[in-house]
């Protein structure tokens, strides 16, 4: 029976954090579909990196859309000047983690928010401000009710996804394939939250992007960022 209850208390809180998200921050709504319009995030995990990450901004830039970079700190501490131009550039900075190793973060509630603050510091060294965005390495639906209650009362707001260029499951994947994944694993066709991946072996991902980018587009999607 307390099995019972823990797990409908982690869908339940799950349910919450998830209405928090596509309700209101700070009294204004951060996804407003009143007009019936559509809305894409594109989400970036685990990076910066020297060489897939630049080429990412590229295919931003030269679409003219934003993005959100869920940042590792251990990944950015040397790489300050791709995180500067992410953040001229007009896209949002995000915590992902610092170190990123599972087995450490998710010890504890404790260490979990030291894991969160350490890399928001990172982001705050180069945007002058904390980020209230944080995605849980594996998504927030892998996590002990706990962990989830730690981060929402430390003020975060969880961001997971609803759509994936599978980048991090298919293996030897081809641009087509990751372009084809991003396109098929749509779960809600006006609110759509894009999971994609910048880290150094994701070059695929950047060759993708520009053709995942004009598809929504001609489907009249609109691009925003967290």
């Amino acid at each position: 029976m307390n099995k019972r209850i823990s797990a409908l208390a982690a869908i339940l809180l799950t349910v919450a954090l998830f209405v928090t998200l596509f309700g209101n921050f700070f009294g204004e709504p951060l996804l407003s579909f009143a007009d019936g319009g559509k809305v894409i995030y594109l989400t970036f995990d685990d990076g910066p990196s020297d060489r897939v990450t630049p080429k990412i901004l590229d295919v931003l830039k030269k679409e003219g859309v934003p993005a959100t970079f869920f940042i590792v700190g251990a990944q950015a501490k040397n790489r300050k000047e791709v995180l500067k131009r992410e953040h001229s550039e007009g896209h949002t900075l995000a915590v992902h983690s610092y170190s990123h190793k599972y087995s450490e973060i998710y010890s504890s509630p404790a260490a979990l928010l030291k894991d969160i603050e350490k890399c928001n510091e990172t982001i705050c060294s180069v945007t002058g401000e904390f980020s209230h965005f944080y995605r849980f390495p594996g998504g927030s639906f892998t996590v002990s009710p706990q962990l989830l209650r730690a981060v929402a009362e430390r003020g975060y707001i969880s961001v997971d996804w609803n759509a994936s260029f599978r980048d991090s499951e298919i293996k030897n994947a081809s641009a087509e394939d990751l372009y084809c994944a991003a396109v098929a694993t749509v779960a809600n066709p006006k609110k759509i939250v894009m999971l994609a991946h910048d880290s150094t072996d994701k070059s695929e991902t950047a060759a993708a992007l520009e053709k995942v980018i004009k598809h929504f587009k001609s489907l009249g999607y609109e691009f925003k960022k967290f």
